[in-house]
């Protein structure tokens, strides 16, 4: 399939750090992060990630639904890096598609770099929506503490993302699939009015995980995402993260993530895997 290319800069990441709330210094705090191992500022999982979903509604087409979600994250992506975002369609059957996304940093004299890989579901424009399984989850042994972190830990948060907060995504991430923007053509496709775009669901995760749980200075390494329905503007949302599993000697804190509505309805779950050599408070203290 075709792809297209784009460069992100230091205001795209703060406008993207001012709509999900997540001002992890690794993205907005070029001192902070120039000591990090990361050298400089580098950008939101969930910004590169809302890249991808544009690919998708220009090159599926508009009005596709996303079921699922995997992301790797091999390379960070810095302020200026040119990338180049593409698609491959590996399976398609009845109106599901698997496909392979990917956004590699190119640019003149620079050998190509992945800095996103992944592999999302999605329906395409016009097919009949499935039901979704909740992500199944894998218990492994690990550590029993790192940096004042232990499994079990969680936290939460919950918020609305208002019509205004949309339209920011729409404008900051360049999606202009119709279910975000539209009430009307959302309920021609089966929904009750336009639904919250994907990225902004997970930028909840990205919000507890960066400046909560592990703490300011968390790197995502990887992010399995899996939509078991919609969510509406004005509908309350708590998303809640909890560890899993500890890696003390690779500094790698697995944790489930879930975002659900008031009445418990599930929305998105799935896991994160993020590196945290970077916290900017090892000690443990801050962490309930």
């Amino acid at each position: 399939m075709s792809s297209y290319q784009r460069v992100l800069l230091q205001a795209d990441f703060d406008r993207f750090a001012r709509l999900t709330g997540d001002d992890n210094p690794i993205h907005c705090d070029p001192a902070f992060a120039a000591k990090s191992h990361f050298g400089a500022t580098v950008a939101h999982g969930m910004l590169l990630y809302s890249c991808i979903c544009k690919a998708l509604t220009e090159q599926i087409g508009p009005g596709v639904v996303q079921l699922e979600q995997t992301l790797m994250f091999p390379n960070p992506t810095y302020a200026g890096d040119r990338l180049r975002i593409d698609l491959h369609v590996e399976a398609e059957a009845g109106g599901l598609l698997d496909i392979a996304t990917d956004v590699t940093r190119v640019g003149a004299g620079d050998t190509a770099l992945a800095t996103v890989s992944g592999h999302c579901r999605v329906v395409a424009p016009g097919a009949p929506l499935p039901a979704v399984a909740p992500a199944a989850l894998k218990a492994e042994p690990g550590d029993a503490e790192l940096y004042g972190l232990r499994p079990g830990m969680s936290v939460s948060a919950t918020r609305a993302f208002g019509a205004a907060d949309l339209d920011e995504y729409g404008d900051l991430s360049g999606d202009r699939n119709p279910i975000f923007r539209d009430d009307a053509q959302a309920r021609a496709r089966g929904f009750g009015a336009r639904i919250v775009p994907w990225p902004l669901l997970a930028g909840m995760f990205s919000d507890l995980l960066g400046t909560q749980l592990p703490g300011r200075g968390t790197g995502w390494m990887k992010q399995q995402l899996r939509y078991s329905s919609v969510a509406y503007p004005g509908e309350a949302l708590t998303a809640t993260v909890t560890i899993k599993r500890l890696r003390a000697h690779k500094e790698l804190v697995n944790l489930a993530t879930r975002v659900c509505t008031a009445d418990g309805r599930l929305v998105c779950d799935g896991e994160a895997l993020v590196l945290v050599r970077n916290l900017e408070d090892k000690s443990g203290q801050k962490i309930a």
